[in-house]
């Protein structure tokens, strides 16, 4: 056998391609590599599990020749990888080539198009599929297909013979070699092979004038319907090639049985029945601690049985730190897949879900970056391997914004979008104070039923524009089931308070409490004001509490994900809800921001809580005597003005304290369900409330059609990440002492980059500057300084502006 030389160097091919079994697609694994054949009869395959969970969904039914054209792309999208070129580079040491193989590619699909009987639109949309699977063809960033081919490229040294160096020519793609392939991929159609005469135009030939034509066809803006088909398809052939390339199956079961409700070992109320009853989009209100959980994924598993295909369950919570939470909940009460402990939930983590997903399309190649071949080659397989962990689940947890980063579409993206079609969305606590991002949640609403998905919003806190604005966002009939009057007992009495939480008297009742042996729960706006707070009262709860190592917890977003997976933990195990007929006062002090106000079953005997939208109010309050069982009763849930508004409007800071005043003053002090309606009514019926409507319209619109409108499908949009990111004011960052650690999980040989987003702590874009931000191009993602402590997290280094925002 010849011996491949260990480095390969510009001349003569080391290894000229003789037959078509010497074709490779990988350079991995490194003992045999995947064959060329195998990686394309590996895609086609797997667009058929795909098309078995999504079906014809949605806009996809007004396409009857969708899958069929997905599947030839698949056979063909890498065809190119048959040049010399691209062999050679695939060897350890290996010279980049230089071209790009999926536009090769297009050769092939000229020449098979007659013999399959594809129509014009069939051919155009099977070449813009293989030519697409990497890059986009238009766009600014200079590294487009129309970037790089142009009128000055010279397409017979690209593609046919390319000179040596020395004098000769290495000729791409042999006679014999070429035959076979034409040969093999007319029997994996199911046609005859071409017998083109020869005069043909030659591969290069072919390939310039296809991508000619799409660069044509796709310059000018198309029709929205057309456009968003055209990016689902591209999103089925790149899910199906990272699926393919990581010889990874997408599941088939369903954590959440059909059979739900019957599993319960309780009696379910009359909003539980009416969810199992609905089909369809449904709204549910109903008050925290009235099993409102339980509620929407018996809706969920109604829906599951009455969809086509495997649809998928996306459950959504407003803020990415509460997810770890909802996860683990689902992980212990759904069911496991035989042979396994838990049931497999997946978690769409953003930032490393980005570096994942670009990393997953990117050439197989030897260039590296400045990598060694072998480790260049290694990461690339594990990105593509890690990619597929966030797909291959049928029940994932994540935010809207991390699911809306599919609006920027492209080769890493558009798989992201075609996963949201065919789906269950259960949207948990919908906050909907913010105008803004609830109308651009419900533009997202609008899309997902374009994809044939049905959407739940669950809420203790839904007044009635919300509702409103949902129904008017939603084609189909959208069902709105309320608990019962009475569903949940009377649980506070509520106090209003004119002095700030962190008065001395505020601060001085709260070690009372502590002291009497009361577990209390603290809530202010900022993470700064926690950190202070918890500061100044930590030491009296474990003085309270001396033999209890968890007596004082402080939880807010600016922990590392990891940290506060911990944390949530300790929280659950030391906070739980009280049992029927447990009588003692349980100790133990809880700080926290608006992160508590979502997902954790928790339950305190007392509640103070700086002023906040109402719907902030009311989730606070459902952490305190969570199910009525204090055996005094009522407890005291107080409210402290707070002159400060930010995170939030100041119209909404002012209208909630009117709206609380306006409650009291007709004597009413439960927040019991009614009251929380009424004290909605207050708030929405304002000039804040008419404003409110207004600008979440505005939002939704402009939302829809800036980032949910795909009229220029392979049109570069990476630029969308930047300003989705300013849309939601989210980012994901590396504190700096975690920089060794997290280039290790991400680019390690041992490494794991899932484990790694367990060092990222989340922020707002405006607090980059404050933590002294710097973007790392390697790593892709923001380093920031500041202090940083389990216990308390990440706090700004003192010589920095003051925190202005939570």
């Amino acid at each position: 056998m010849k011996q491949v030389p260990p480095v390969a160097k510009r001349g003569a091919s080391p290894l000229p391609v003789r037959i078509l079994a010497d074709v490779r697609a990988k350079s991995q694994p490194r003992s045999d590599p995947e064959r060329l054949t195998t990686h394309s009869r590996t895609v086609h395959d797997t667009v058929g599990q795909i098309e078995e969970r999504i079906g014809t969904a949605g806009v996809l039914a007004l396409e009857p020749r969708f899958w069929k054209r997905v599947r030839s792309a698949a056979l063909l999208h890498d065809t190119g990888k048959v040049a010399q070129g691209f062999q050679d580079q695939l060897l350890p040491g290996g010279l980049p080539w230089g071209q790009r193989h999926e536009v090769l590619s297009l050769a092939y699909v000229d020449l098979l198009a007659s013999a399959a009987g594809w129509g014009e639109q069939d051919q155009r949309m099977v070449a813009t599929l293989v030519a697409t699977h990497h890059r986009c063809l238009h766009g600014s960033t200079g590294r487009t297909l129309a970037d790089l081919y142009n009128a000055s490229t010279l397409w017979d040294e690209a593609f046919t013979a390319t000179p040596d160096g020395l004098g000769g020519l290495n000729v791409q793609v042999s006679r014999g070699v070429h035959r076979e392939l034409l040969a093999w991929l007319a029997g994996a159609l199911a046609v005859d092979p071409p017998q083109p005469p020869p005069e043909a135009p030659n591969l290069a030939a072919r390939a310039h004038g296809q991508l000619e034509r799409l660069l044509d066809v796709w310059r000018s803006p198309v029709k929205e319907r057309s456009g968003l088909l055209a990016v689902l398809a591209q999103g089925a052939l790149t899910l199906a090639d990272h699926a393919g390339s990581a010889h990874v199956q997408l599941q088939r079961h369903m954590p959440l049985p059909s059979d739900y409700a019957r599993h319960l070992s309780f009696s379910l109320h009359a909003h539980q029945q009416d969810a199992a009853a609905t089909d369809g989009h449904m709204i549910l209100a109903a008050p925290t601690g009235s099993g409102k959980t339980e509620a929407g994924l018996i809706w969920a598993a109604r829906q599951l049985r009455t969809m086509p295909g495997l649809p998928r369950l996306v459950w959504t919570l407003p803020f990415r730190a509460s997810l770890n939470a909802i996860r683990s909940r689902l992980r212990g009460e759904l069911v496991a897949e035989p042979g396994r402990r838990a049931a497999d939930i997946g978690l769409l983590h953003g930032t490393v879900a980005h570096v994942l997903l670009t990393e997953a399309v990117e050439e197989d190649r030897a260039d590296g970056g400045g990598e060694g071949t072998s480790a260049a080659q290694a990461r690339r397989a594990r990105a593509r391997a890690d990619a597929m962990r966030l797909f291959t689940q049928r029940v994932r947890v994540a935010t809207p914004h991390q699911l809306l980063r599919a609006a920027i579409a492209g080769p890493a993206y558009s798989s992201v979008l075609l996963e949201q079609a065919n789906s269950v969305f259960v949207m948990d606590e919908l906050h909907a104070y913010d105008p803004e991002t609830f109308g651009r949640i419900c533009a997202a609403m609008k899309l997902w039923e374009q994809l044939g998905s049905r959407v739940a919003v669950l809420s203790a806190t839904l007044a009635r524009p919300v509702r409103e604005l949902i129904d008017d966002s939603l084609e189909s009939a959208v069902t709105t089931v309320r608990a019962a009057p009475g569903t949940s007992p009377v649980r506070h009495r509520l106090v209003l308070d004119d002095a700030p939480l962190t008065a001395p008297a505020g601060v001085q009742r709260l070690r009372d409490w502590i002291m009497d042996g009361h577990s209390v729960l603290v809530v202010t706006n900022t993470v700064a004001r926690a950190q202070a707070l918890y500061a100044q009262l930590a030491d009296d709860a474990r003085v309270a509490a001396p033999d209890d190592p968890r007596a004082a917890l402080l939880l807010h977003s600016r922990f590392k994900n990891r940290d506060r997976d911990a944390l949530e933990k300790d929280l659950l195990r030391r906070h739980p809800e009280r049992e029927a007929g447990e009588t003692g006062r349980r100790g133990g002090l809880v700080v926290a921001t608006q992160a508590v106000e979502v997902s954790l079953q928790l339950d305190f005997d007392r509640g103070a809580v700086e002023c906040a939208p109402v719907e902030a109010v009311a989730q606070r309050a459902g952490r305190v005597n969570r199910r009525g069982r204090h055996p005094e009763g009522p407890v005291e849930f107080r409210v402290h003005a707070q002159e400060e508004h930010l995170p939030y409007p100041r119209a909404a800071m002012e209208t909630a304290w009117n709206a609380l005043g306006g409650l009291v003053a007709t004597g009413a002090d439960t927040l019991s369900e009614e009251d929380i309606d009424h004290l909605l009514d207050l708030a929405y019926d304002t000039p804040w409330g008419k404003e409110w409507r207004q600008t979440a319209l505005k939002a939704r619109d402009e939302f829809a059609a800036e980032f949910l409108t795909f009229t220029d499908p392979f049109h570069d949009r990476t630029e969308f990440a930047e300003r989705l990111g300013e849309q939601f004011d989210s980012v994901e960052v590396l504190h700096h002492e975690d920089v060794d650690e997290y280039g290790h999980l991400t680019r390690g040989r041992q490494g794991d980059p899932l484990l790694a987003s367990g060092l990222l702590i989340p922020l707002r874009l405006g607090q980059l500057r404050q933590y002294g931000a710097r973007y790392d191009k390697t790593l892709r993602v923001h380093v920031v300084g500041g202090t940083y402590d389990p216990a308390t997290g990440l706090r700004p280094d003192p010589d920095h502006e003051p925190e202005t925002v939570l």
